[in-house]
């Protein structure tokens, strides 16, 4: 029988490489390791981009290794014509916007990777509602996202994946490299590495549940509402994720 430790891991962070976020790869490494966290996964808005940079900077690993006791997991939140989803242990295309979820899905599948619908519940930003949810045969549901105002929204996510028996997830849904690990998810699992910590999403989960401050969730609407920062593209070594566009200034410092 393989002995099983707890791994503590965000499963929802935006990077400089979001539309809206604004801190660096970099910072959020830095912060997610002060938090305590083994891990994160890098789910920017229909990029896999910063996740390519990361890789290539030996921060990453493309066999889903960790690297020095630190794992990060490739992943993507794609805006699917019926809500954000969550994409992880995955290397997406970049422009997926708007297809649709079921079809999303079934390409997480041929990568192995797993589905998560992201703040399904929440009226101020576009979760998979769940008329749409019935209709989708996903790999676990976000059910405590720390972002979220209203906490009977994630209350009513955790309500849904109790009655359709998923596994659940809490995610900080970090914009800001300070917000990484308020809320995250601990697995259980027999060593860190992506597929291990995706294996153990049906064996069940330990959830950490801390909602945003109010100021961090201002900061998070502000950016989210008025993005005056070009999106930040990047065209790594080998092509992948080639687009054009302008490069942001970013956050100095971060």
């Amino acid at each position: 029988m393989l002995l099983v430790m707890p791994f503590r891991i965000d499963p929802h962070v935006h990077s400089h490489f979001s539309g809206d976020g604004v801190s660096s790869p970099e910072a959020i490494v830095r912060s997610a390791k002060k938090a305590g966290l083994d891990g994160f996964a890098l789910t920017d808005h229909n990029t896999c981009d910063g996740c390519r940079y990361l890789r290539d900077q030996g921060l990453l690993r493309e066999d889903g290794e960790a690297v020095n006791g630190f794992l990060i997991i490739p992943g993507v939140e794609i805006s699917t014509a019926e809500g954000h989803l969550l994409c992880l242990g995955v290397w997406l295309p970049n422009g997926l916007k708007g297809i649709p979820a079921k079809e999303a899905i079934a390409m997480v599948r041929e990568q192995n990777g797993v589905a998560i619908p992201a703040h399904p519940y929440d009226r101020m930003r576009a979760g998979i509602r769940e008329g749409h949810l019935e209709e989708l045969e996903m790999d676990a549901l976000e059910v405590f996202n720390a972002a979220t105002a209203l906490q009977r929204h994630n209350e009513s996510a955790k309500a849904y994946a109790v009655r359709r028996g998923l596994p659940m997830t809490a995610g900080s849904d970090a914009h800001y490299h300070r917000a990484v690990g308020r809320s995250h998810t601990i697995f259980s699992a027999s060593t860190l590495n992506v597929r291990a910590i995706l294996d153990s999403l049906s064996t069940g989960t330990t959830l950490h549940c801390t909602p945003l401050g109010t100021l961090e969730s201002l900061r998070k609407t502000f950016f989210n509402w008025f993005r005056f920062r070009k999106k930040r593209f990047y065209l790594a070594p080998d092509g992948a994720g080639a687009r054009s566009g302008e490069v942001g200034a970013g956050v100095a410092g971060v």
